[in-house]
């Protein structure tokens, strides 16, 4: 019987990482290292984003190239607020909403905001 891309994905990713980081520090980190912090930082908000909507919602490329590359770090929080967030709240038992279109005006004005509210709604996994 032949498994699907999404089903070897999810027996190989069963929980979900721990990556609760104060929104703060999130804003700080990036200002102390010229924004080397974002590209981690966008890395390990993929990996939490795809162990808790079970497939690959964000990939490790897109991941990387959009802490360094402005036109990537838009589609980074669309799919972070269209596909992703989404899922969390589902899973914290909150009302769904999509918040890729405040995400997408806050990455093109203010990324540190986008990544502030993101990490935010992740904070909320763990509580």
């Amino acid at each position: 019987m032949e498994t699907t891309k999404t089903e070897q994905w999810n027996q190989s990713n069963n929980q979900i990482p721990v990556f609760k980081v104060d929104p703060i520090m999130v804003l700080i980190l990036g200002f102390i290292t010229c924004g080397l912090y974002h590209i981690y930082w966008n890395m390990k908000v993929a990996e939490v984003l795809n162990a808790v909507a079970g497939r690959e919602v964000i990939s490790a490329p897109i991941a990387i190239f959009s802490g360094c590359c402005f036109p990537i770090n838009i589609y980074f929080f669309y799919l972070a607020g269209k596909e992703g967030l989404p899922q969390v709240y589902k899973r914290i038992g909150y009302p769904q909403k999509d918040d890729s279109t405040l995400l997408i005006v806050l990455g093109l004005l203010f990324p540190m905001a986008a990544a502030m509210i993101v990490q935010n709604d992740i904070n909320k996994l763990y509580s």
